[in-house]
């Protein structure tokens, strides 16, 4: 994560002014509209460099946090392509990979015969109409290391939650759900289904769904194989969470708390999916 030494405030505003200034003479008459308001801009800066927020996410919590000054995201990275701001550049945005071509080659896609399928997930839930339905999966690290991260991404609200686990036994799973139980008087409010691979870990059904309490804890429902996309929000959370640990992270080497860390970024972080509110703000 990138840092900066914000601890010489004065000469910084002296700097940003000068910068802004020597914008201006270049701008043809067409001021910055961030204009003077130099908090505004050190905000934006800050959100970005050390929050690692994208820029449209940055100008979203610019806005809750009571700013006045307003500029669009197509503004604030034309400012950052032009060199206005005193550190930020193109370098800490993040990037899309580009994604190889691949040959098309026809994929059967199943779902186990004996398994609850996505295909018969109830409309309430394939259109996120209420809150308490999961999606679910493991982030691997690496080779020949067995702790893993179980992710859990509440599909309405995109809540996330983040669990180390020291391996990928589908008992070490059923842990996780066990101590949720204990902690939430209200689980079955909090987690009404989860929808999931047909990965090994996941295919215990039966032993998943039973409460610790007697009955039926949660439905699953099972997608398809090779169908990625239909869990697309936790798909979607992973690939952010690979931004702190790249591929062939050594999770025994991470820290629950820099784990806890990530998932309070993730849950702060303002969602243009949900007109610029934090998954935080559904959290009851």
């Amino acid at each position: 994560m990138h840092n900066v030494n914000y601890d010489y405030e004065e000469r910084y505003s002296a700097d940003k002014a000068q910068q802004i200034h020597k914008y201006n003479q270049t701008a043809k008459g067409r001021p910055l509209k961030i204009g003077n308001d130099h908090d505004y801009a050190n905000f934006l800066e800050k959100k970005i460099l050390n929050d690692r927020y994208s820029p449209a996410a940055a100008l979203a919590a610019a806005q809750r946090a009571g700013y006045q000054t307003t500029v669009c995201a197509t503004t604030l990275y034309s400012y950052i392509d032009k060199g206005v701001f005193l550190h930020l550049t193109n370098k800490a945005l993040w990037i899309k990979s580009k994604k190889k071509k691949q040959s098309y080659k026809p994929i059967k896609r199943i779902v186990h015969a004996q398994l609850p399928s996505i295909t018969d997930r109830p409309e309430w839930i394939n259109n996120r109409e209420e809150l308490g339905h999961w999606e679910m999966d493991l982030i691997i690290g690496k080779a020949e290391t067995k702790p893993v991260l179980l992710t859990l991404t509440e599909r309405a609200s995109r809540y996330e939650l983040i669990f180390k686990l020291p391996n990928r036994k589908a008992a070490t799973i059923r842990e996780v759900f066990n101590k949720l139980e204990h902690k939430y008087p209200d689980f079955k409010e909090r987690f009404k289904s989860i929808t999931t691979d047909n990965g090994m870990e996941f295919m215990e059904h039966d032993k998943l769904i039973e409460s610790i309490r007697g009955g039926k804890r949660f439905d699953i429902y099972y997608c398809h194989s090779y169908a990625a996309w239909e869990k697309g929000s936790n798909e979607n959370h992973n690939r952010m969470i690979r931004r702190f640990f790249p591929k062939g992270t050594d999770f025994t080497k991470i820290t629950k708390k820099r784990i806890a860390e990530i998932q309070d970024w993730m849950n702060n972080y303002p969602r243009k999916i949900l007109n610029w509110a934090a998954p935080i703000d559904f959290a009851a």
